[in-house]
């Protein structure tokens, strides 16, 4: 079974997606596709100035992925910028916040990312294991979550 991919934790969510080369026709242009979390990895390292180890630590991922992302991300742009392609924002590996997520009922400890809160569906959001919907939004202390979710789920 491979590793379960790490959720990037991001504090910037661009509202402009679409960056298009002026004086070109938009219908003939190639695009490149740059995710939320490059975005982000390019915003903490060369608009906020921070070293590697402060922006992994941010972000909730090792340096060298950290790395890797900000590489894709330069090397997209530049191709961009070069070739006269469009540059275009969306999906990733990326969350707003991720809650330490607790069944009171078969005490099993996950994490969830807190936007599968809200894509529920209208049965709302169970327990992996036994299916239960009393699910505790949790933090290491044990209190509840204090980033924005401050819930108990069902």
């Amino acid at each position: 079974m491979p590793r379960p991919r790490k959720w990037r934790i991001v504090e910037f969510v661009p509202q402009n997606i679409h960056f298009i080369p002026a004086g070109r026709p938009k219908c003939d242009l190639e695009e490149e596709i740059l995710k939320v979390e490059e975005i982000e990895a390019v915003r903490l390292k060369d608009i906020e100035s921070l070293n590697q180890d402060e922006c992994a630590e941010r972000m909730q991922i090792s340096r060298q992925t950290f790395q890797r992302i900000l590489s894709d991300a330069r090397t997209k742009i530049a191709t961009a910028l070069i070739e006269g392609k469009a540059l275009k924002v969306q999906g990733g590996d990326f969350t707003r916040n991720v809650c330490k997520v607790f069944c009171p009922k078969c005490e099993e400890r996950w994490e969830e990312r807190y936007e599968n809160y809200n894509d529920a569906d209208e049965d709302g959001y169970k327990c992996p294991r036994c299916g239960s919907e009393v699910i505790q939004c949790r933090n290491l202390k044990g209190d509840f979550c204090s980033k924005c979710c401050h819930k108990r789920m069902k």
